[in-house]
């Protein structure tokens, strides 16, 4: 033992600790600092590559919610008109009840089109097929092309209430 290692403290000697014990502390300290660091950066390239991968899932799995629920115009499909008309009539379910489709053709804000539908409604019992016919007239000097999209929304019915 060094004569600086004991250190009076009021009329007491103390023994000073020992600068290996620190050093070996301090070491051992370093080293799960290290390791936790270590397994703190694992977690957070999981989580980087977790995010990743909902990204590029995010598509194809928002499509099939979709297909499933029918949200944002989707069409569901669970069986054709021909098997949907077989069983109507296997149950004895009437299929002369009449459904209204209707039309209309909006025009992207800009575009100097006239279009519109020839007939605004057709009636169709289920299984039946029908024609709809459109006219359109490009106002422009210039020939245009364009993109014609359909959008299935259920009519819906507004309840008028009185002021």
């Amino acid at each position: 033992m060094r004569e600086n290692d004991i250190v009076k403290l009021s009329g007491y000697n103390v023994k000073r600790p020992s600068s290996s014990i620190n050093l070996s502390r301090q070491y051992a300290t370093h080293a799960s600092i290290e390791k936790k660091s270590n397994k703190m950066l694992l977690y957070l390239t999981g989580l980087v590559f977790a995010m990743v991968g909902c990204s590029y899932a995010a598509v194809p799995l928002y499509r099939r919610f979709c297909q499933a629920t029918g949200y944002g115009g989707t069409v569901q499909r669970r069986e054709s008109v021909e098997e949907k008309i077989a069983r109507h009539t296997k149950d004895g379910t009437l299929t002369t009840r009449e459904i209204v489709v209707q039309f209309n053709a909006d025009v992207a804000d800009g575009m100097p089109w006239k279009f519109v539908p020839t007939q605004r409604e057709v009636r169709v019992n289920p299984g039946e097929s029908a024609l709809a016919f459109y006219t359109a007239e490009n106002r422009s000097s210039t020939p245009i092309t364009g993109v014609s999209t359909y959008n299935v929304t259920p009519m819906k019915r507004l309840r008028m209430v009185g002021y």
